[in-house]
């Protein structure tokens, strides 16, 4: 990749990067909110908000990640699978995308609380174990990118 277009994914990696960790960071925001609240009908709403913010945020931003990052690691002397960090990287990108497609249901949240209806304690915290799992990985994955341990994969 020539200088110039290899700063330009980069700058586009690092860019959406963050937005995705800001991006689950108002998940939990809004999941503690309405796991603290005894309003149900604001607990209602911040679960009818967060499939917006999943649609038009989580999913075009975890994937343009996903794809910037493979291709910066394919046409750098990094290599995807050439070091345990880059290889940690994707696999933690991996993670959070099946945490957030597999566990993450926000959906089924607002349609419990229809109606004024409760949700399980335990469910609703559950919601807030799974993003804050999410913060976790991409923070870790942030830290492997500063710190680039130098192990090699065999």
């Amino acid at each position: 990749m020539r200088p110039p277009i290899r700063k330009t994914v980069v700058v586009i990696h690092i860019v959406v990067s963050v937005a995705l960790l800001g991006e689950v960071w108002g998940l939990v925001v809004l999941n503690t909110a309405a796991a603290l609240t005894k309003d149900l009908a604001l607990a209602h709403a911040a679960y009818r908000l967060m499939p917006a913010l999943v649609f038009a945020g989580g999913i075009p931003l975890s994937l343009t990640a996903l794809a910037t990052g493979c291709a910066l690691a394919l046409t750098s002397h990094w290599g995807l699978f050439r070091y345990y960090w880059t290889a940690a990287k994707l696999v933690l990108l991996v993670i959070v995308i099946c945490l957030g497609m597999f566990l993450f249901d926000p959906e089924g949240m607002a349609a419990a609380t229809e109606g004024g209806r409760a949700v399980a304690a335990t469910r609703q915290w559950g919601q807030v174990a799974v993003l804050g799992t999410q913060i976790v990985l991409l923070m870790t994955a942030a830290a492997l990118s500063v710190c680039k341990p130098r192990g090699k994969l065999r």
